[in-house]
């Protein structure tokens, strides 16, 4: 194949009498990194990738380290993504290496019902300790979309408790996204989200209008008047607020301002209605604070917690609440909250959320993070004057170049992978999203970059 596409080099192999691939090998790969015409082939007829076609182009990688992905040719990829903002550190850390490494040899996995374990305590002491003082009490699940649905069952099951059973449905704001399963698609934005593909299946829920008002820019008190009116109106079957606080993620990629925040949670006091704050892709410092709900100092009444929580090394989230709300819902007739998946807090993931949030707290990373969103807003301004370009938008460490209409994905992403850099644009955001350790020439190396390609298109 040509330097173009997906693989530009194979490897001959053979398979061993016990069928294993063997012969050369690319770094770091593995014995199955051999043949990888043959691989990417199989891959490409069997195996489903996330929001993609079966057959669409993927780059077999072999080896991360820092942040740099090398792929089966050889070439290496600055990554801007963090493996979906997951790997704040970067890759291939020798301390999170090292406590996955002596949890393996002490035990991989146990059941959650009925033991405990040292991970699960030592990173619920740390989660309480490092989230506002009402949220005390925690529940370890398997990834952010199990938080989200952990969440609303939270919320749910409180009003059961409470005798009042018709508040079981949720608010939320238009541009959202919370996760793929289905309580959790049912609050993500109606139109770019799978609503239409589900209808009658996906819960109804009450949608109001994205917040106009921007992060930079001035509070207009008429922003939060719509979701005002839907709140009063619905209160009466409304079990909470769901919303990413300050920046929507995957759904659009907005920053707003905080007094919309606050405004919420004035609002969801006064209506007897609960706050979620999904901050799964938000916590741990990408916006600058440690929680995005810190740039209003607004507390959730249910907080979710997911992608950077282990570094990128393991998949786990978490759920909190407050003691009274944990209280209620073991009052209730069910006893329990009624959730428990079966690698529900996983010691080696535990373990290796322990020791990332050692080492973010250990850090320097909110010096590190403002320093990314100070590079970010010099560097992509440069994209404000291409005629492809319709806004340009910087919080923490995260940039977006939003395009004025929808591009060639595949292509686009093609281009960057030529370019020696890996970023996974959608819609019409072609966005970054570093790793906390990215030097200044790496991040300028993917900022020059987004700004040559978009200015061909």
């Amino acid at each position: 194949m040509s330097q173009t596409g997906p693989i530009s080099e194979t490897r001959s192999c053979t398979r061993d009498g016990e069928g294993r691939l063997a012969g050369a090998q690319a770094e770091g790969g593995g014995p199955e990194a051999c043949d990888w015409a043959r691989a990417v082939a199989f891959d490409q007829a069997h195996l489903w990738h996330p929001y993609a076609a079966l057959g669409a182009p993927v780059w077999p990688v072999v080896a991360a380290d820092g942040v740099r992905l090398t792929l089966a040719d050889g070439r290496r990829l600055i990554d801007g993504m963090s493996s979906w903002w997951a790997a704040i550190h970067g890759y291939n850390h020798p301390v999170l290496n090292r406590a996955v490494s002596e949890q393996l040899a002490r035990m991989a996995h146990v059941m959650f019902g009925g033991f405990t374990h040292a991970p699960a305590i030592e990173l619920g002491r740390r989660l309480v300790d490092l989230t506002p003082a009402p949220l005390e009490k925690v529940f370890l699940c398997d990834s952010g979309s199990v938080a989200v649905e952990v969440a609303i069952k939270m919320a749910i099951q409180y009003w059961q408790a409470r005798g009042r059973p018709a508040k079981h449905r949720l608010l939320t704001v238009r541009g959202g996204y919370h996760g793929d399963t289905f309580a959790a698609m049912s609050v993500c934005d109606p139109v770019t989200g799978m609503h239409r593909l589900f209808t009658g299946l996906v819960p109804e829920q009450v949608f109001a209008p994205r917040p106009a008002c921007r992060f930079d820019g001035p509070w207009e008190p008429s922003a939060i008047s719509a979701f005002a009116d839907l709140i009063s109106a619905h209160e009466d079957e409304l079990a909470a607020v769901i919303l990413e606080p300050i920046a929507q993620g995957a759904g659009g990629m907005w920053f707003y301002h905080p007094q919309y925040l606050r405004e919420v949670r004035a609002l969801c006091d006064a209506h007897a209605v609960l706050l979620i704050a999904d901050e799964i892709a938000t916590g741990f410092g990408r916006t600058g604070r440690f929680l995005a709900c810190d740039h209003a100092m607004v507390t959730p009444d249910i907080l979710c917690l997911g992608k950077a929580l282990t570094g990128g090394y393991m998949t786990l989230a978490a759920t909190l609440t407050t003691a009274e709300i944990a209280t209620t819902i073991g009052q209730s007739p069910a006893g329990c909250l009624m959730h428990g998946p079966t690698f529900m807090a996983n010691p080696l993931a535990c373990a290796a959320a322990v020791a990332s949030v050692d080492l973010l707290t250990a850090s320097d990373w909110q010096i590190r993070v403002a320093d990314s969103e100070g590079q970010l807003a010099r560097e992509l301004d440069a994209c404000r004057g291409l005629a492809a370009v319709g806004d340009v938008r910087v919080l923490g460490a995260i940039g977006v170049v939003e395009t004025r209409a929808a591009i060639d994905l595949p292509a686009l992403t093609a281009r960057f992978v030529e370019a020696g850099v890996w970023l996974r644009p959608f819609g019409r955001l072609v966005y970054l999203m570093p790793p906390y350790i990215i030097s200044p020439e790496d991040l300028s190396m993917l900022t020059a970059t987004i700004t040559r390609v978009l200015s061909d298109i």
